[in-house]
């Protein structure tokens, strides 16, 4: 187990624990990952999804990426990554040189992300340590529904133009939704999926007109 950024290893109170997985049938063939993120007085998130024909190390790399990509969005500092892939682990702890091009970029992008945190550490399991996320991969790669993080509710919107004080009561709903969230100690939504649904509002209510 190595330290790869920030702080020396050690269990914070604020540390999340995360589980990552990568799997591909034929290498290169069906692809998916899967992530599961436990961070003190939250409900647990997890994450899955095919990613087409790849290679098992690209799913691995990507589930890394994602794993890395949720935790920013959650607004998560400090991280202990476990993955059972004793490839990535030592190549990004800098063990191993990276040589397929593909990887590099990968590699290249977990870095990058890496730094936006003030400590992460990656260290490698056994699969039977692993178990719940190698279980989500084989759940998308037999072709059930991919499972994210729930977004907020965003409220029904009648075809057409309504009128401005239910664009203000729904764009209202939809921040308190995400405050509410917050309050409960639940997932909050990213500030872009927020964004995203305040904007859905906006344009349904006829006050923002797509550009055509």
């Amino acid at each position: 187990m190595v330290d790869i950024y920030g702080e020396e290893p050690g269990m914070s109170d604020d540390t999340a624990v995360i589980h990552i997985d990568g799997a591909s049938r034929g290498n290169p063939g069906e692809a998916a990952y899967a992530v599961v993120i436990n961070a003190p007085g939250r409900p647990p998130v997890e994450e899955y999804g095919t990613l087409g024909k790849e290679t098992n190390n690209v799913a691995e790399y990507t589930a890394l990426i994602k794993a890395l990509e949720k935790a920013k969005a959650l607004g998560l500092s400090r991280l202990r990554i476990h993955s059972d892939s004793e490839l990535l682990v030592k190549q990004v702890n800098g063990e191993y040189r990276v040589k397929n091009e593909d990887l590099k970029s990968l590699s290249e992008e977990a870095k990058g992300l890496i730094r936006h945190f003030k400590s992460v550490t990656l260290s490698h399991v056994r699969r039977e340590q692993n178990k719940r996320a190698d279980e989500l991969c084989n759940l998308a790669l037999d072709g059930q529904k991919p499972k994210k993080t729930p977004a907020l509710k965003a409220p029904k919107q009648p075809p057409g133009t309504v009128g401005d004080g239910r664009v203000r009561d729904e764009a209202l709903e939809c921040l308190r939704s995400a405050k509410g969230c917050w309050q409960r100690g639940e997932t909050v939504p990213s500030a872009e999926i927020v964004w995203d649904q305040l904007w859905s509002i906006l344009q349904d209510g006829g006050v923002l007109r797509k550009a055509k």
